[in-house]
């Protein structure tokens, strides 16, 4: 499986979770994804799923400070709908790092790791996302902005040519190439693109 190698830069999200640890997944419950981990589960890379997987990485940096984030334990605020612009896409990459569902998730055991009713739509917060800690009730707000990095002014030609059947294989895979450079450089600044309240 080919892949751009930048993928590889990106900075992992170590948590722990008592779930994983209690069923024997991983010992003591120490998981870590990586950006490659979430492209595959989201099936592309672009910068909506960067941007979800950056938010999730500095808002518990943020949160658990020099503790590991636990997974399972964390609450999670969208201020959209879920059908609203790319929240549900952004929704999809934080279930699958801290395991907070709608209603959708792991039921529990005996009323433990019940993962139900971690993630809220259409919330009263300013941020794109916000992170609270089950046990202490210690939040973060997380904005991501990526707009001042923008892409290659060929992509928007050449994604409608490939959107029109007019695009030559050349022309497909150099916009494949200019799509994921723009990623990679969102990568590069997250200072300028992540802000963490």
């Amino acid at each position: 499986m080919k892949h751009p190698t930048f993928f590889e830069k990106i900075e992992t999200i170590k948590l722990q979770d008592d779930l994983s640890n209690f069923l024997g997944t991983f010992e003591d419950g120490y998981v870590e994804f990586t950006y490659l981990d979430i492209v595959k589960s989201a099936g592309h890379s672009c910068p909506t799923v960067l941007g979800a997987y950056l938010m999730a990485s500095e808002g518990l940096k943020a949160l658990y400070k020099n503790e590991i984030a636990k997974r399972g334990e964390i609450m999670v605020e969208f201020a959209q709908n879920e059908n609203e612009g790319v929240a549900g896409v952004i929704a999809n990459v934080i279930t699958n790092i801290t395991g907070a569902t709608v209603n959708l998730g792991f039921k529990g055991i005996a009323g433990d790791y019940d993962r139900r009713n971690l993630m809220q739509f259409e919330a009263p917060i300013k941020s794109n996302v916000k992170f609270t800690r089950k046990d202490c009730n210690d939040s973060v707000d997380v904005f991501y902005d990526p707009s001042s990095i923008p892409g290659d002014p060929k992509i928007s030609m050449l994604m409608q040519l490939i959107l029109q059947e007019n695009a030559t294989s050349a022309q497909q895979k150099e916009f494949g190439i200019l799509w994921q450079q723009r990623v990679e450089a969102i990568s590069n600044r997250i200072g300028e693109v992540i802000k963490v309240d």
